[in-house]
């Protein structure tokens, strides 16, 4: 069993259905510079690893005629490493990352930096409007939390609750700028979490924060 990933130009699609489609017409086009350029160092680096480490579960990658598309295929235990690597080669040149297993299409159009931890699948090196109400809304046990760090002790986070509604904390910098409150319903936590990841306090500052001593 191989777990897959897909590199794709960034604003070529904004839904899963939109995906496929653009998948779909670029079988059978040419590969592309970028594809070629992405496939190569995810190659050399694959390389240079005893083949029991390989993180590619089909190597060599590129050099189908799939255009703008590059498929990558690894191991279950390599998920990790693998994913960020290919945000660590994509995103400089403009590609998104879709996973077809999640259904997310992570395009870093209009991203904020961040280290982004999601406790059902592990962490991602940005965030944007699309993925903050995505990922928030799906959030499910048995660890229903999104944490956004933005630098040491300036993070936001939050937990669904068994019955539905979310705790939210933020920390702005030290233990005595620690708040939560607790929010009915996934958009609007998914709306705070942006605004204070884009540095945008004006609907925060509308809520009951209570200090939160750790």
């Amino acid at each position: 069993m191989s777990y897959d990933h897909v590199l794709l130009p960034s604003g070529v699609a904004s839904s899963i259905a939109e995906v496929d489609a653009y998948l779909s017409i670029q079988q059978g086009l040419p590969e592309s510079g970028v594809v070629t350029q992405i496939a190569a160092e995810l190659n050399r680096r694959n390389s240079e690893l005893p083949e029991a480490d390989s993180f590619l579960s089909t190597a060599p990658v590129g050099g189908a005629t799939t255009g703008t598309a590059l498929h990558v295929s690894c191991p279950y235990d390599a998920i990790g490493f693998v994913r960020d690597l290919l945000f660590d080669l994509a995103t400089p040149l403009n590609y998104a990352v879709y996973d077809p297993q999640l259904a997310w299409l992570m395009d870093p159009a209009g991203h904020v930096p961040a280290l982004v931890t999601h406790g059902g699948a592990g962490e991602f090196p940005y965030l944007t409007k699309a993925l903050a109400d995505q990922w928030v809304f799906e959030l499910n046990p048995p660890n229903p939390y999104l944490v956004v760090e933005r630098g040491e002790q300036f993070y936001i986070q939050t937990y669904r609750e068994q019955s539905g509604t979310y705790t939210l904390e933020y920390r702005d910098g030290s233990p005595d700028k620690h708040f939560g409150t607790t929010i009915p319903d996934a958009a609007t936590v998914a709306t705070l979490i942006w605004d204070w990841a884009t540095d945008d306090r004006t609907r925060l500052q509308l809520f009951p924060w209570s200090r939160v001593d750790l």
